[in-house]
């Protein structure tokens, strides 16, 4: 079924979705009479990132849109038929290749068997209830197109990956994540997904955005029809267009998925996507100096300049002081008419005699000009606002500025915003500088550089320019006007909105730690920075950039800079981009360069550090093994001591926590003894037990649970305020339940540190570890060919002194949580599980489990095993219903057995009803303990009939 017939049938707004952000349309005029096209000038004066009020209703619709289409492919045969055999039409063609390596073989057997199974789930699904196998397959296909998707956020393989988990999260009736995951796909593979994928929704909702690229591209196309290289001139020109409109997608994708994080109405930034800088082929070139000709800096100056053949004969620059500029218009134009004809040199004419003259039409404005067809740009924020321009500058109408500025400098000013030729326009920036150095303050002189027309000269010379002392001066000028008048930093922004200026400057090897410092007072955001490249970049400059620079007047360090460019790439995106930045920083190295900061700089910076460091080990958890050897303990605890009035300790406390999630028991203790030896003479028990009492609610179970772990290095067999202080705040984090999720997350993962088993990336093993002592091997019933999950083997006759010194340390922890936890610490853990908070309960009913396997080393005088069987008894035998994960039962199974064994309770077990009898029996086709507990209560059961 064809898009336009869901559209007609009421699944889709009779609008496309852009009409309902732009809410004030206006008309637009502008002028093209101007002799060039800028090559730095993305926008006019009130160009500016356009904000939309965005609210619940626009929010809702977005989701509708998507998750209406996505509900296509489940209700629709036809249109999920289509979906599948482009899916599968891709992956054979891509199978036939024989460069594949194993790892890339892996990822087509786990995509084909995501997209049968999830094929499969739907027709299950359809007119039957869902049942808990059902949900948990689901939960198992999303696990596994995750990491599918993880291997390479920017290829073709995570495109589809995230269209399947957009459909799995349909299916389980998550509207948002869907429609999230849907957004991915365009963010991914833009050109997969917009030509060929999700072609008619991108229509939809992505076209009305980039029409003026379309358009654009149609009317280069008609003046290329007749032109002799055609073919050649037509490969640039469809490189130029489809970046444009990839690169459209990507930023449209990612402002719709920030739709998806506003809660009420929030005003957010619209995206800029200007028209390819390349001029129509009607147009003269801007600034070419005597060998080549600029094009848009995303395309190949060689290919370009190889396609276009613009070799230029050399000319000698004129003087400054040759006010008319006929010279330069007549050599400029001769080489237009050599290059491209009779037709093209009229044109040029015509143009260029608009504004041939600064002194000649000071006071005049050119009311004829031609204007733009701008009928078609519908949406406001695809496009930005022109206004009515001149080459004339705007001090010059003022109070006779122009016989107060000197007369070279005024000419100068307007070479840069009027000239064709680099070497003049390179001419006039040393005359600009010179005169704003030797008048250092002057405000004419500031007032006259910061118009909006002539800073745009000026980037665009920046641009261009090769000649290092040239770039330089342009920094340091463009650096003081920053400091004096912030709106030339927008200027800057909007101007070039992808900054892909700076990527150029940030590849110098001379210029690159002054553009950080430039780049840095910009304060540019992470929505900007979408090249690839920036990581390796800003590393360069975190690496070398150890001392100040100089810009004139302003001093910066250029790692200050490095650090906010990195904190923009690692935290101001959404979570995938963010993890995948982070990936990229470890594989290149930065780690060590973000270990080396925590030690030393401004509190501020050093908490930025640390940031950074969970950050990396949230993206690369096996990271954890380099830190805990190599980060200084010491200045953790400094930073949380001294963050303390400024409310900033989160992000040591963070690390420090992190860092216990290591492998090996030998390695946590190693950790746990680096931090007692304090800072400064304070004791860290103190320093965690003062952070206590005044952490905020989500951070005190993590204090909580290292403050117990410290004490536990300690005498266990004698108590401490700082054990109970600890117990007390883990009880409180159990019983909350109307915190936050954020909250019951971090009291779970408190709970699983507490247990100490884990991956050498960070993962809990505990409950695996469990459910193997437990006899429980998954079954799959129809995820039979699903690749299996790892199960860490448990070997009981061969322990090593590893295993040996982690089962004393679970020993120790479990006695101490017994009888320090006593009463209030079981009912909180049992409270949990009855709850049902996911998170919370599963880390709940997993610790109940390994502390109730050592039950039996509490002595029978503390009346503590009965307390216990009393307490957790009946939740354990709730838990082995059939609403329970699998998992969960046999977990449930296990807990009860040790319990039932331990605590000398077996008098005291109740009577075992029908229902609880056959899921005993159904449980003990995967797990032993089933047996063994039938057999208990079989045996009870007798003793109660006698």
């Amino acid at each position: 079924m064809a898009f336009s017939q869901q559209h007609a049938k009421g699944l889709l707004p009779q609008q496309p979705l852009s009409s309902y952000i732009c809410h004030d349309p206006r008309s637009l005029k502008g002028s093209s009479s101007s002799q060039f096209q800028r090559v730095a000038s993305a926008s006019s004066e009130d160009s500016r990132m356009v904000g939309t009020l965005v609210d619940e209703a626009s929010i809702s619709t977005m989701i509708g849109i998507l998750s209406g289409y996505i509900g296509r492919y489940v209700k629709d045969e036809t249109f999920r038929r289509t979906i599948r055999e482009k899916c599968s039409s891709f992956l054979d063609r891509t199978k036939t290749r024989n460069d594949l390596g194993d790892d890339e073989n892996e990822i087509f057997v786990k995509m084909e068997f995501c997209i049968e199974k999830i094929d499969r789930l739907i027709l299950k699904i359809q007119g039957t209830k869902k049942n808990v196998t059902m949900m948990k397959s689901l939960r198992n296909s999303i696990e596994l197109l995750t990491k599918v998707s993880s291997l390479n956020s920017q290829s073709y393989f995570s495109s589809f990956a995230q269209l399947y988990i957009a459909i799995a999260y349909k299916l389980q009736k998550n509207e948002k994540l869907c429609s999230k995951h849907l957004l991915q796909v365009f963010c991914c593979s833009p050109n997969l997904a917009r030509t060929y994928l999700l072609n008619d929704l991108w229509n939809h909702l992505f076209l009305p955005h980039l029409l003026h690229l379309k358009i654009w591209y149609t009317s280069e196309l008609e003046y290329l029809s007749n032109d002799g290289e055609k073919d050649k001139k037509m490969k640039v020109l469809n490189k130029v267009y489809n970046e444009k409109m990839d690169s459209g997608t990507y930023l449209f994708g990612m402002y719709y998925k920030q739709w998806l994080k506003v809660s009420g109405a929030s005003e957010l930034p619209l995206p800029i996507v200007s028209l390819p800088s390349r001029p129509s082929y009607c147009r003269s070139s801007r600034r070419m100096s005597s060998d080549s000709t600029i094009s848009n800096s995303s395309i190949n100056p060689n290919l370009y300049k190889a396609v276009f053949g613009l070799k230029q004969e050399q000319h000698k620059s004129t003087s400054l002081g040759n006010q008319n500029g006929v010279l330069t218009l007549r050599k400029s134009l001769e080489i237009d008419k050599k290059l491209y004809g009779d037709d093209y040199y009229k044109c040029s004419l015509i143009q260029k005699e608009d504004s041939i003259s600064f002194e000649r039409s000071s006071n005049r404005i050119d009311k004829n000009q031609p204007q733009q067809r701008l009928d078609y740009f519908k949406c406001l924020s695809c496009r930005f606002t022109p206004t009515e321009t001149s080459t004339k500058i705007n001090y010059i109408k003022s109070k006779n500025a122009s016989s107060i500025l000197s007369t070279d400098l005024v000419e100068a000013i307007t070479t840069i915003c009027s000239s064709d030729i680099l070497t003049e326009c390179e001419f006039a920036i040393r005359v600009i500088t010179k005169a704003w150095l030797n008048s250092p303050g002057d405000p004419l002189i500031e007032e006259a550089l910061t118009q909006h027309s002539v800073v745009e000269g000026i980037l665009e010379v920046l641009l261009v320019s090769t000649e290092d002392e040239i770039l330089e001066l342009i920094i340091s000028i463009l650096a003081e006007l920053i400091t004096r008048n912030d709106a030339i930093r927008q200027i800057i922004l909007n101007s070039d909105p992808q900054l892909e200026i700076f990527v150029r400057l940030l590849r110098s090897t001379s210029l690159f730690l002054k553009a950080a410092i430039l780049l840095y007072l910009s304060k540019p955001m992470a929505k900007q920075m979408i090249s690839s490249e920036w990581v390796a970049l800003i590393l360069r400059v975190l690496e070398f950039g150890d001392k100040f620079q100089t810009l004139f007047t302003v001093q910066c360090s250029p790692q200050v800079a490095a650090f906010y460019i990195l904190d923009q790439l690692l935290n101001g995106f959404d979570e995938d981009k963010n993890l995948e930045n982070a990936r990229q920083l470890l594989s290149l190295g930065g780690l060590t360069l973000l270990v080396k900061r925590i030690e030393g700089g401004e509190i501020h910076e050093r908490n930025e550090s640390a940031s950074m460091l969970s950050c990396c080990v949230r993206a690369e958890g096996s990271c954890r093994s380099y830190l805990a050897d190599n980060v200084n303990k010491s200045s953790l605890l400094e930073l949380i001591v001294l963050g303390w009035k400024q409310n900033s300790s989160g992000f040591a406390l963070s690390v420090i926590f992190e860092l216990l999630f290591l492998d090996r028991r030998s390695k946590i203790l190693k950790f746990l003894r680096g931090l007692k030896e304090g800072w400064s003479g304070l004791n860290t028990m103190h320093i965690f037990f003062t952070y206590l009492q005044k952490a905020p609610q989500e951070e005190r179970p993590l204090v909580a649970v290292i403050l117990l772990l410290l004490d536990l290095m300690e005498d266990n067999f004698k108590g401490s305020i700082y054990r109970e202080e600890a117990i007390d705040a883990i009880v409180a984090a159990l019983n909350c339940e109307m915190c936050n999720d954020r909250v019951q997350q971090q009291s779970a993962k408190a709970l699983l540190l507490l247990g100490g088993q884990f991956s050498y990336a960070g993962e809990s093993l505990m409950e695996k570890l469990l459910l193997q002592k437990a006899g429980f091997q998954e079954i799959c019933l129809d995820d039979s060919f699903l690749p299996c999950k790892e199960i860490v083997v448990f070997d009981s006759i061969h322990k090593n002194k590893e295993e040996e010194e982690s089962e004393s340390w679970q020993k120790r922890v479990a006695c101490v949580l017994f009888k320090s936890g006593n009463r209030k610490l079981l009912s909180a853990l049992a409270n949990s599980v009855a709850n049902g908070i996911p998170c919370l309960a599963r880390a709940s009913l997993t610790t109940i489990s390994w502390i109730t396997s050592y039950l039996h080393l509490i002595q029978d005088t503390t009346n503590l095993p009965p307390i216990a069987f009393s307490i957790l008894t009946p939740i354990l035998l709730q838990s082995l219903n059939y609403d329970y994960d699998v998992e969960e039962r046999v977990l449930a199974s296990y807990s009860l057995l040790h319990l039932t064994k331990n605590s000398g309770c077996v008098s005291m077990l109740p009577s075992l009803n029908k229902e609880s009898l056959t899921h005993l029996r159904n449980l003990s086709l995967v797990t032993w303990t089933a047996n063994e507990l039938i057999s208990i209560f079989s045996k009870r059961s007798m003793q109660l009939t006698q």
